[in-house]
C-alpha cells in the first residue's frame, strides 16, 4: 500500500473512530500531497510522497521551537501532537552514530576537505539515506567534520 493511499484508509478510519485531531493532521497531509501532485503534473512516487511529509514535520518542528520561545505552551502542545502524528508516517530514523558513518564514507568518497566542498558531502549523504534523515542533522555532522 503506497503513503497515500494508507492516508486515505486512515482518514476513513479516524473519521469512523470520531478522531478530529488525527482526522485533521491527515487530511491536512493529503491536501500538502494533493497540491505537490498538481505542481509536479502527476501522481507522486512513494520518495516524493515521503519528501511532503519531511517537509510538514519540519514545518511542525520549527513552530514548536518558535512556540516554545515565545512562551506559548498551547500551540506548542497542538504542533508537537500533530508532528506525533506526521511522524507515524515517517521510517524510523537512524541514529546519529548511523548517520555519522555514512557522513564518514561519503567525505571519504568524494575527498572532501574544506567546507567549499559542504554540499557535495550532504546531496551524497541525502541520496543514501533518503527519509531516514533530517537534512539539518545530515548539515551540522557535514560541518563539524570538515571544520575540524
Amino acid at each position: 500500500m503506497t503513503l497515500v493511499e494508507q492516508l486515505t484508509e486512515d482518514m476513513k478510519a479516524s473519521m469512523k473512530a470520531g478522531d478530529t485531531d488525527r482526522l485533521n493532521v491527515v487530511r491536512l497531509l493529503r491536501g500538502a500531497m494533493k497540491n505537490e501532485e498538481i505542481k509536479l503534473g502527476h501522481p507522486l512516487e512513494e520518495a516524493e510522497a515521503l519528501k511532503v511529509l519531511q517537509r510538514e514535520a519540519k514545518q511542525r518542528r520549527d513552530s514548536v521551537e518558535a512556540y516554545r520561545s515565545a512562551g506559548r505552551d498551547d500551540l506548542q502542545k497542538q504542533e508537537e501532537s500533530e508532528l506525533e502524528i506526521i511522524g507515524s508516517y515517517l521510517p524510523e530514523a537512524m541514529s546519529e552514530d548511523e548517520l555519522a558513518k555514512v557522513v564518514d564514507e561519503v567525505i571519504a568518497e568524494t575527498g572532501a576537505t574544506d567546507m567549499k566542498q559542504m554540499g557535495a558531502v550532504i546531496g551524497g549523504v541525502m541520496k543514501r539515506v533518503g527519509a531516514k534523515a533530517e537534512g539539518g542533522l545530515v548539515s551540522k555532522l557535514v560541518r563539524e567534520r570538515l571544520g575540524s
